[in-house]
């Protein structure tokens, strides 16, 4: 991926400096998966929002599997820097570096990260039962 300018000058390419940060941000998911960070980190799919060289929020996307396009693992902005665009910067950072669409999932009570994607341009295409340790997830997906 490449450094990021376009929407959001905060955007950057993580490195391994930011690893331990962006892990700490891990808490905040329901489900984190460190082995696809570490990927992730391995070949430059994941995105920090830099705060004066603090990280305060990351995107990490990975292939998809069987189309063109990409999906939108995780993405989280520490509760100190929501609301302050970061994570739209994120979001949009990884759409306008993507060919093909951007899919992701998102817990149907996360009110804000849905109020985000839809504000965005993503459109709910699906529900996967028992996604989440406490229920389902809907996909969304922006073409």
């Amino acid at each position: 991926m490449r450094p990021h300018t376009a929407f959001d000058p905060r955007v950057r390419p993580a490195t391994r400096v930011d690893e331990p940060q962006i892990r700490a941000l891990q808490a905040h998911l329901r489900e984190p998966s460190p082995a696809l960070l570490e990927h992730g980190l391995a070949v430059g799919s994941a995105l920090v929002s830099d705060a004066d060289g603090a990280v305060a929020g990351y995107a990490l996307s990975v292939d998809a599997p069987s189309r063109s396009g990409r999906h939108l693992a995780e993405l989280v902005v520490a509760p100190a820097h929501r609301r302050a665009g970061r994570g739209r910067g994120l979001l949009e950072a990884v759409v306008e570096d993507t060919t093909g669409a951007v899919t992701l999932q998102a817990h149907p009570d996360n009110d804000a990260a849905l109020a985000l994607y839809d504000a965005c341009g993503f459109t709910v295409v699906g529900r996967r039962s028992d996604a989440y340790a406490d229920g389902d997830a809907l996909v969304l997906r922006r073409e």
